[in-house]
């Protein structure tokens, strides 16, 4: 397990010879030991032209190659974090939520709009979650930012979860997504801009949700 959570923002991370750690770039706060920083410029298992989709959008989140012996300290814009263990699954986040991952895990990048069809690239264009959605698959450990803490809430076929999608932080399991209208919903419920969307989450997993609908 490379993360652990101190304190409600910062995680501190051990990093072993022969292992790699990646984070977002400035997240760094402190490390002990030989540990080195370098800019990583892959574009994860999308490829190439994943990573070029992204910039062309804005939505790529620079990221650095952390490795060597020692302890480093993560943290960034005084925002809350919360680790997440994989353990062959895959997950689903927004790229500017990460906030640092284990090389063990493959990096990739998901058009949203192979998932739940036109609905996807509505999601992204309304809700302004992006039309991309950065994906983590194997076995390790991630940290993700949220405002206000991170609360989990299980997904069974029984029990669909709806989600206001500023709130959204991640998911995973085998869930499927769709962007659905509910008039009214967000004034009566909600504490968004007005528009009635909300993000249904269907099958079995589980959703991270902030508490709260401020963007990073």
């Amino acid at each position: 397990m490379a993360f652990r959570e101190l304190n409600s923002k910062m995680v501190e991370a051990t990093v072993l010879p022969g292992q790699r750690l990646f984070s977002q770039r400035g997240a760094m706060l402190a490390y002990k030991g030989d540990v080195s920083f370098t800019p990583n410029i892959q574009g994860g298992q999308g490829g190439v032209m994943s990573m070029l989709g992204r910039r062309v959008t804005g939505e790529a989140t620079p990221l650095m190659t952390v490795e060597g012996s020692g302890t480093v300290f993560f943290g960034h814009g005084g925002h809350h974090v919360h680790v997440i263990h994989l353990t062959g699954d895959t997950l689903h986040v927004e790229a500017d939520r990460l906030l640092a991952f284990e090389g063990t895990l493959r990096q990739g990048t998901m058009f949203m709009g192979s998932q739940g069809g036109v609905m996807g690239l509505v999601r992204g264009q309304v809700t302004g979650q992006g039309l991309f959605t950065t994906t983590l698959q194997g076995q390790g450990s991630v940290a993700v930012m949220a405002h206000g803490g991170v609360f989990e809430l299980p997904i069974t076929p029984q029990r669909p979860v709806h989600v206001d999608p500023q709130a959204y932080v991640a998911h995973h399991g085998e869930v499927r997504n769709r962007l659905s209208t509910a008039l009214g919903w967000r004034e009566m419920v909600g504490r968004g801009s007005g528009e009635a969307f909300q993000l249904e989450l269907s099958g079995n997993g589980t959703v991270y949700v902030q508490a709260s609908e401020e963007k990073l």
